[in-house]
């Protein structure tokens, strides 16, 4: 498992989208202080510091989607 690869079981819709998210994981991580095993090895993080990372996460996605869509019902991209 220190390999760096998730377990998870789900699949991207667009491929090219790892590296941007892997890029979004460590710019929150830097915003909050929190320092991302270089190894990608997360056993000896704290269960609250990963939850950070990934809550940050979750809410700039929904900010990018909300973003996105807004423009779209009013004709601007």
């Amino acid at each position: 498992m220190a390999t760096g690869r998730s377990r998870s079981n789900n699949q991207l819709v667009v491929q090219q989208a790892a590296s941007a998210l892997e890029q979004l994981k460590y710019e929150v991580a830097q915003e909050l202080g929190i320092q991302v095993p270089q190894d990608g090895y997360y056993g000896y993080m704290a269960t609250r510091d990963t939850g950070a990372i990934g809550g940050h996460i979750t809410r700039r996605l929904v900010q990018i989607a909300e973003q996105q869509l807004s423009g779209q019902a009013f004709g601007k991209r």
